[in-house]
């Protein structure tokens, strides 16, 4: 559609041109054009915009391809940024046209250069009012609302970060894919591409576990993408600038105004110091985990000998280690404990009991 958008602007565009050519044949700029052309102004005239139209028709579609793969990329680009962001910058972009509207006249007086000396002050406030109105985007963002406010007496509710910026770690880990499918992730998930690029080097690894880890993180994406109901927003880094993968991602989500996630428990200090949202899958699942307390009595079984001198490991259901005092003569045996202390942290939790037996035998 693009494509026949940009012939049809071509055809459009040569014929106009021709049309100029022949005004001023015939005003006398250019005679050399009425042999072609003829003496005829009527004729020539509809000759000179058949053959503009003709020479726009083939030079748009000569450029038609790589112009609408520009234009697309273009277009992507722009869709990643936040709404607020184009709406300060229009904003900006129309005072600093206006401005340059107003010093048109008197640029153009200036002999010579009046006219490419307007053209180029046009650009430049343009763009400085682009980048003005970003940057005056939560001023302009609360006086838009004041104004509303006061037109309406209704007060609006909060806005919430709506972009969930997707790590390399969170993505092979997997459970981001059963989240999205309950419902509680709301919003854009964006994956960056520099994240897959990652990815896609994971799976080309000559490591067997790292090439399955890498496979595993790329199904998990085609099934985010294909079989849940949430938008996912594939990023492209337009600096392309070297750099970690982590700071990137801060650098994203800071552009973006939106929240990282992931499990990476280093990624997520540098975010809390970057000031960065950041949603740990590993503290959503220390959350729902059952409450375990001190004094307990719970049934596990013990499967292997632990660190310290006579202690047994056991788990939970969900994964959680169970330090059992005194469970090494009891591995591979199902028996009750009781709960003496839980350990809690970012990194998971642990639990620590003693045999229920030795506690009625004391």
């Amino acid at each position: 559609m693009m494509r026949r958008v940009i012939q049809i602007a071509g055809v459009l565009i040569g014929a106009l041109l021709g049309q100029q050519m022949s005004v001023w044949r015939t005003t006398g700029g250019a005679q050399w054009m009425d042999p072609l052309l003829g003496a005829n102004s009527g004729s020539g005239n509809t000759f000179a915009m058949a053959v503009g139209a003709l020479v726009g028709f083939m030079l748009a579609t000569s450029i038609a391809n790589p112009l609408a793969r520009a234009l697309q990329r273009g277009i992507d680009r722009l869709s990643v940024f936040p709404m607020a962001d184009l709406l300060s910058g229009s904003v900006g972009l129309t005072f600093g046209l206006a401005l340059s509207s107003f010093l048109y006249p008197f640029v153009t007086d200036i002999p010579h250069v009046g006219e490419v000396l307007a053209a180029g002050i046009a650009l430049t406030l343009g763009y400085a009012g682009i980048r003005i109105g970003m940057r005056k985007r939560d001023e302009i963002g609360d006086w838009m609302r004041s104004r509303k406010v006061a037109e309406t007496g209704k007060e609006e509710g909060p806005r919430y970060e709506e972009h969930k910026i997707l790590d390399t770690s969170v993505i092979i880990d997997g459970r981001i894919a059963d989240i999205c499918k309950t419902g509680f992730i709301e919003g854009t998930l964006v994956i960056p591409e520099f994240v897959l690029e990652e990815l896609q080097h994971i799976a080309d690894s000559s490591d067997l576990l790292k090439r399955n880890r890498g496979r595993r993180g790329l199904d998990i994406l085609n099934k985010i993408q294909k079989e849940l109901d949430v938008r996912v927003l594939i990023y492209e880094d337009a600096s392309e600038e070297p750099g970690e993968v982590d700071s990137k991602l801060v650098k994203l989500a800071k552009a973006m105004k939106g929240k990282v996630v992931t499990n990476d428990f280093n990624l997520n200090k540098v975010c809390e110091l970057q000031g960065v949202s950041v949603l740990n899958i590993n503290d959503l699942a220390n959350a729902v985990k059952p409450v375990v307390l001190p004094g307990e009595e719970i049934v596990v079984q013990v499967i292997k000998d632990g660190k310290e001198h006579g202690q047994g490991v056991a788990y939970l259901d969900d994964g959680t280690m169970i330090v059992v005092e005194g469970g090494r003569d009891f591995i591979g045996t199902t028996m009750e404990v009781l709960v003496t202390s839980v350990l809690q942290t970012s990194a998971g939790r642990m639990i620590f009991a003693k045999p229920k037996l030795l506690e009625k035998a004391l």
